[in-house]
């Protein structure tokens, strides 16, 4: 059995797809140096079946980072969680919340929220593969399943397979009608069912997901809970992180700048080994949100990634261009 320092899971970063890769990763690492980061959804099949093991690629300088995946033929995960772990992922998290077709039509996400006992199987398997914290991230609800009796019936079944962390996105998921970003959006949040499981279910370690945005939010959260994961914000407005840290840790707040000279060596090393520019700065639009000069540092970097041979000279063009605004 392993052993859980609650304080480690009071900051997390969501696993969301086409962003969290490994240089978002390594970005949000410089902002945020408590923060567990996850990947993006990797699915049992494509390292079991299609050995893309490629996909398991990450830094040194992640950690904590886990290994979000999806599936849900219990044999399949526990050989990907496997791979995960000899990878050398600090956690394994099993999808159950993602609410796509595609993922639907794959028998995993959200629509396991109707079978517990299978995703109950999924998780001793996978427990059995791996010595690292096997994790669950879930919903509140799913169609009309939307009783808080069902939320609590999933989590007994959690907890009698050895979970003990969830974490739970306090929306229901939709699964026909509404699209993978209108279930973000559209059903209502209700932070007050996931602040109930934790009372009911004090020995589990809970982290509540969804709408979550301001340092003040997070503060509020963590009276009942035990972590709070950020999405959406964290990458649009990824400063936030630091922010969160500053308030949580005591540290102080880093310069912009200083975060993406950080980034240089990081950067140099990308380029050199062939990775395109515009792969890295993608995730560095959103750093100075809100501040002046922002619009044309997000278009400097837009506009010249793409060209051949970019390189570093662009992000410093770019911090140029903030202090002529400034």
């Amino acid at each position: 059995m392993y052993n859980i320092n609650r304080n480690d899971f009071r900051l997390s970063v969501a696993p969301m797809m086409d962003w969290t890769d490994r240089h978002c990763r390594y970005f949000h690492r410089l902002l945020s140096p408590h923060a567990c980061l996850y990947t993006e959804m990797v699915t049992s099949a494509a390292l079991v079946r299609g050995k893309q093991l490629r996909l398991l690629e990450h830094s040194q300088q992640e950690h904590p980072v886990a290994l979000q995946l999806g599936g849900s033929d219990p044999q399949e995960l526990a050989e990907a969680a496997r791979y995960g772990a000899e990878a050398g992922y600090d956690e394994i998290n099993l999808n159950v919340g993602c609410p796509s077709d595609r993922v639907q039509s794959g028998r995993f996400g959200a629509c396991l929220m109707r079978e517990p006992a299978l995703v109950g199987d999924c998780v001793k398997a996978m427990r059995d593969a791996v010595s690292v914290p096997v994790t669950v991230k879930c919903r509140i609800g799913v169609d009309d399943q939307d009783e808080y009796a069902d939320l609590q019936h999933f989590t007994e079944t959690m907890l009698e397979a050895g979970v003990e962390i969830l974490v739970v996105h306090a929306r229901k998921a939709w699964l026909q009608g509404l699209s993978p970003k209108e279930n973000r959006e559209i059903p209502p949040l209700d932070y007050d069912r996931v602040y109930r499981l934790k009372r009911e279910f004090p020995q589990l370690l809970v982290i509540i997901n969804g709408g979550i945005t301001t340092v003040e939010a997070v503060q509020e959260h963590l009276v009942h809970v035990d972590g709070v994961m950020l999405g959406r914000a964290a990458y649009h407005d990824p400063y936030v992180l630091a922010r969160v840290e500053a308030a949580l840790h005591g540290l102080p707040l880093p310069s912009r700048e200083s975060v993406l000279q950080h980034m240089r060596p990081y950067i140099e090393a990308e380029l050199a080994r062939g990775t395109a520019l515009k792969h890295i700065t993608r995730h560095l639009l959103g750093l100075y949100q809100g501040e002046p000069g922002a619009r044309g540092f997000r278009r400097i970097l837009s506009e010249g990634a793409h060209q051949p041979g970019a390189g570093w000279s662009l992000i410093e063009q770019a911090m140029g261009s903030l202090r002529i605004a400034a």
